[in-house]
């Protein structure tokens, strides 16, 4: 399996950085794990075949992890697509899904598409199945707007892959992540307390339990892009691909 870090910056693009925005893919795999608002254009900028992604998860409704969604549904209409697209996210995502559409182009959520969307939300700690890909969404803390707040536990063709989606510490993200062949996980600071965020610190004392095969660090702001050199693991950068 493939993992490419299409966008991994956090709402303010430090760095650089595109909006989240995770591609999987493996012989039976072809999924996004968040769709932020920048993720069409850094989707193309990789030359990824839009066509084969079946599967986009949302971790939560934030723009820079949600707001790519028009987008991407606008592009395939306009590219005749054919394939169907499930999109799969927390609770409110079929309420969620009109909002944004309208709210970005107007009269898009009523017009007919020459594709089928299914829109599956998912229930914490109860897995889901797509195709060859069971999904178990694990409750995370990121504050009372956007919400409901899922990390992933992505399990497809023998290997795991855990996101911690934006969150505080939580106890969810050791059975989330643990002995993942891949945690990607929030490092929003360094060691400086953020509500609502993950500092690297923060992590690194509960890191022993997790216990991930393999770590890397995203939706870093300038504070934590500084200290990278100081780290023994991965900072993610765009375009960053990883084989499992």
């Amino acid at each position: 399996m493939r993992v490419q870090f299409i966008g991994c910056g956090d709402a303010f693009g430090s760095g650089g950085r595109s909006n989240t925005c995770f591609h999987l893919t493996g012989d039976r795999t072809n999924l996004l794990i968040d769709c932020g608002a920048s993720s069409l254009v850094a989707l193309k900028r990789n030359h990824i075949d839009l066509d084969k992604i079946g599967l986009i998860l949302i971790t939560h409704f934030h723009g820079d992890h949600f707001a790519g969604l028009p987008f991407f549904i606008l592009n395939a209409q306009f590219s005749r697509r054919q394939a169907p697209l499930t999109i799969a996210g927390p609770a409110g995502l079929r309420m969620r899904f009109v909002q944004i559409m309208e709210a970005l182009f107007e009269n898009s959520s009523k017009t007919p598409q020459k594709f089928e969307i299914n829109l599956v939300e998912l229930e914490p700690g109860k897995a889901a199945t797509f195709g060859q890909t069971a999904v178990t969404p694990f409750t995370v803390i990121h504050g009372a707007g956007g919400g409901p707040f899922h990390a992933y536990r992505v399990e497809s063709e023998g290997r795991v892959v855990t996101y911690s989606a934006d969150t505080a510490w939580t106890e969810a993200l050791v059975q989330a992540a643990h002995h993942a062949d891949l945690f990607i996980c929030e490092a929003y600071t360094f060691d400086t307390n953020v509500r609502n965020h993950l500092s690297y610190a923060t992590l690194a004392e509960h890191l022993p339990r997790i216990a991930p095969k393999r770590l890397i660090l995203t939706h870093m702001s300038d504070d934590m892009l500084a200290r990278t050199s100081d780290i023994p693991h991965i900072a993610a950068h765009d375009g960053l691909l990883i084989e499992l």
